[in-house]
């Protein structure tokens, strides 16, 4: 699957475009991240655990945000997007979208 950020993939056009595709994930932090994380806030640094956390969450909104674009029949995803928000205390959601299309054959 063909991702872009741009509303075009270079070197092919767009025969259609098929509807807005997401994929979302909310994760929640573990007791024991939480515990070193307050610790870490003491004396400063990238609190690795959360990073990992929410590039794994990153990693499974692309995914799904895939699959539901090939599920369309889709080649391509276009303007891909990142969002994230907090749920509640803990727990964040992080949304991928973009617009499914279908591309025209390479010449």
């Amino acid at each position: 699957m063909i991702t872009s950020t741009t509303d075009h993939v270079a070197g092919r056009q767009v025969a259609e475009q098929l509807a807005v595709v997401t994929g979302n994930v909310v994760k929640a932090k573990h007791v024991g991240r939480d515990i070193f994380a307050g610790l870490k806030s003491i004396v400063g640094g990238e609190i690795h655990g959360y990073s990992e956390l929410m590039a794994e969450a990153r990693n499974e909104a692309f995914a799904r945000m895939q699959e539901e674009a090939r599920r369309l029949g889709a080649d391509a995803v276009v303007n891909v997007r990142f969002t994230t928000s907090m749920i509640m205390q803990g727990m964040s959601e992080v949304l991928a979208y973009g617009t499914a299309v279908r591309l025209a054959p390479a010449v």
